[in-house]
């Protein structure tokens, strides 16, 4: 994937990644390295020049509507309470769309219970002027599944938040994860984040990326915060952190 024409910026290349059905996959690497780029092609915002991107067995030629996102500002419309800002992606993805008039009370009632499943009950109808910054978070999770994707993207989703609330919320997501089996993609630069969260992490080159490791976690779940004290568990971290300073170097 390049920007600005044939002589422009070489973003990934030689990029090949492969993530199971119900698999929680994260991926980390230097800044620059394309990991945000990786997330474009893989839900069809961007197509690449070269190579292949397939989804459920369907190549990618264009946005894919299976795909919840989620990313680091949770970009909630301000006019519109948490309940509707959650309740929006209904009104575009074309297989509730038709449906939403007619069966808004079973939708109200699942956003409920997501609110609820997150730790909002009750505050679907604040603003989001309302809401701190990892309640807005919360809800921002709640909007990318309620149009129940088989496929949860996460860009930095709880890098701006403080580290006792982003805590919070790896327990909060590792839940969802199990409840329902999605598969998530996560990108992040926390190696804590990926290590107690992950099944598997993808290690980036620096640009133009591609993936250098593939990182089996081997902690059973589910897994406590307990865990994020534990030598194993640092073992990992520092490994990592070891591979991506080497990246860097090697840029």
């Amino acid at each position: 994937m390049r920007y600005g024409g044939p002589e422009g910026l070489l973003a990934v290349e030689g990029l090949t990644l492969e993530v199971a059905t119900g698999e929680f996959a994260a991926v980390v690497g230097p800044s620059g390295c394309g990991k945000s780029t990786l997330m474009k092609l893989v839900t069809g915002l961007y197509i690449p020049q070269k190579g292949n991107v397939t989804v459920a067995d369907e190549p990618v030629t264009k946005p894919v509507n299976i795909v919840g996102m989620a990313f680091q500002n949770p970009t909630m419309l301000p006019w519109r309470t948490t309940l509707d800002n959650i309740l929006l992606p209904l009104e575009v993805v074309d297989r509730h769309r038709h449906r939403l008039r007619r069966n808004k009370a079973e939708y109200v009632e699942k956003a409920e219970k997501l609110l609820e499943t997150v730790g909002l009950k009750g505050f679907g109808q604040k603003f989001p002027w309302q809401l701190s910054g990892g309640m807005q978070q919360r809800a921002n999770l709640c909007r990318a599944l309620i149009h129940e994707p088989d496929l949860l993207m996460l860009d930095e989703p709880f890098g701006a938040l403080d580290s006792f609330t982003r805590e919070e919320l790896w327990c909060v997501i590792r839940d969802l994860h199990a409840a329902q089996g999605v598969t998530i993609v996560l990108v992040t630069h926390d190696l804590r984040e990926a290590v107690f969260l992950a099944d598997r992490i993808f290690v980036m080159s620096a640009r133009p990326g591609r993936i250098i490791k593939n990182q089996t976690v081997p902690f059973a779940r589910p897994r406590d915060l307990e865990i994020l004290y534990q030598s194993d568990f640092n073992d990992i971290v520092h490994e990592l952190r070891g591979n991506i300073a080497d990246a860097r170097k090697a840029a």
